[in-house]
């Protein structure tokens, strides 16, 4: 029996914090591999940061360029390289005014069963490093890694 109502709220997936964690040091790893520092930023489903990690010897700008790649990455469901394309279209083109908006490779939405349930942004080395680095650590958690 319904009453007319709608529901007023709607559960929200998020990452764990022991998921977040295990991104960043798989993060790390993958880095360490290609041969780079990264920073490394986990934000939940809404783009708040929930957790992040800059080692020594990493860029300091790479703190913010990791955190807003997260945060545009779970913003919009779709990984921070696809950007450069979309903003060459002259009317999404307005959207790079938007200081937080990261359109280079390392940012990817966090994807479980076809939801989103956070963001990842790795900056600290080149844009294929950053991007290599983040869909490695998606794929050792078992995290869906886009196409696009």
């Amino acid at each position: 029996m319904t009453t007319g109502t709608p529901p007023k709220s709607a559960p929200a997936p998020s990452v764990t914090q022991a998921a977040a964690g295990a991104l960043i040091a798989a993060v790390h790893a993958a880095a360490e591999r290609i041969g780079f520092t990264a920073a490394v930023a986990v934000t939940d489903q809404g783009g708040h940061l929930k957790a992040f990690d800059r080692p020594d010897g990493t860029p300091f700008l790479s703190a913010e360029i990791a955190v807003d790649k997260a945060w545009t990455a779970a913003s919009f469901q779709i990984p921070t390289h696809t950007w450069n394309d979309y903003l060459a279209d002259p009317k999404v083109a307005p959207l790079a005014g938007d200081p937080r908006l990261m359109a280079v490779g390392g940012g990817h939405p966090l994807l479980e069963d076809g939801r989103c349930v956070g963001g990842l942004g790795v900056s600290g080395g080149s844009h294929e490093q950053d991007r290599q680095a983040a869909e490695e650590a998606l794929a050792t958690l078992g995290f869906a890694v886009p196409d696009a």
